[in-house]
């Protein structure tokens, strides 16, 4: 493949493994396996992956402590945001939260253009747009009887917003002086040091499925995200992040699709229009 076209391959992988990820993430977590340890099991899962990384580059990774904490932020500032998440489920509305949240690649996407100077055509702003709308309209929850508690909930969502806005950012300046797979490798050190957060914030008083419906079918669907994550990391070294970071936010397709398919449920308007509004802005960015 052109050299220059490599990013859409990754992004396309990355959009893939992600989207088959958050269909079948589900499954373990109404079997009784949390969903903070199955970040515990996402963090083993990216061993494997960053192993791969280094022996592709022949291990020569980057040591300097700029390229430690560049990698290392990129880490943080994901994972962290997943634990943040976590927590604001808990006390705010979900059908809220994630079409907030969703919207993250505004942030990236002013950035990238602000600092790292980056620019598109008319065309790839129309589909730019149009893939915010759609992964908007995808995330969007119908509202449920769960009632909000205070407002602590809101302020974490816009965290989680602003962490993994800027990870993306901070993702492809580190591409920019140093090897992906040392980002990579930097990140999964840094997802592990926020592993007994996790612990801390799972409710071990309810039974835990270690069974292979909980623990042992959590291990490859969440190998499918650490694989995703590398796929990320190779995009935005070929691809501009204001192109990559909306059209991996259209996941949301593949996970909408197999959820309809696994459920049994037929698409009501909104999430139609967030199907057809992702059609579009893919054919839009992928000319």
């Amino acid at each position: 493949m052109n050299r220059s076209r490599l990013w859409l391959l990754y992004t396309a992988i990355n959009t893939v493994f992600v989207g088959v990820w958050g269909a079948f993430i589900e499954i373990p977590e109404k079997a009784g396996f949390p969903a903070t340890l199955g970040y515990i099991v996402w963090t083993l899962t990216m061993l494997p992956c960053a192993v791969a990384a280094l022996w592709i580059i022949n291990w020569k990774l980057d040591r300097s402590p700029k390229h430690i904490f560049q990698g290392s932020m990129v880490g943080l500032l994901g994972a962290g945001g997943q634990l943040i998440l976590f927590e604001a489920l808990r006390t705010g509305p979900a059908y809220i939260l994630f079409p907030l949240i969703a919207l993250f690649p505004l942030l990236t996407i002013l950035l990238s253009v602000v600092f790292l100077r980056e620019s598109c055509s008319r065309r790839q702003w129309l589909g730019i747009g149009v893939a915010l709308l759609a992964a908007f309209f995808l995330a969007f929850q119908p509202g449920q009887n769960k009632q909000a508690q205070g407002y602590t909930w809101l302020i974490m969502a816009m965290l989680v917003f602003v962490m993994w806005a800027t990870q993306g950012f901070v993702m492809k300046f580190a591409n920019n002086g140093m090897k992906a797979e040392s980002i990579f490798f930097y990140m999964m050190a840094a997802s592990v040091l926020l592993v007994p957060i996790a612990i801390s914030i799972t409710d071990f008083s309810r039974p835990i499925n270690w069974g292979w419906k909980g623990f042992g079918l959590a291990v490859p669907i969440h190998l499918l995200n650490a694989i995703g994550a590398l796929m990320l990391v190779y995009a935005l070294r070929y691809g501009k992040a204001i192109i990559v970071i909306p059209l991996t936010s259209l996941s949301s397709v593949i996970t909408v699709i197999l959820s309809l398919i696994i459920y049994g449920v037929v698409p009501d308007a909104v999430l139609t229009t967030g199907l057809l509004l992702a059609a579009v802005a893919i054919f839009i960015l992928s000319e």
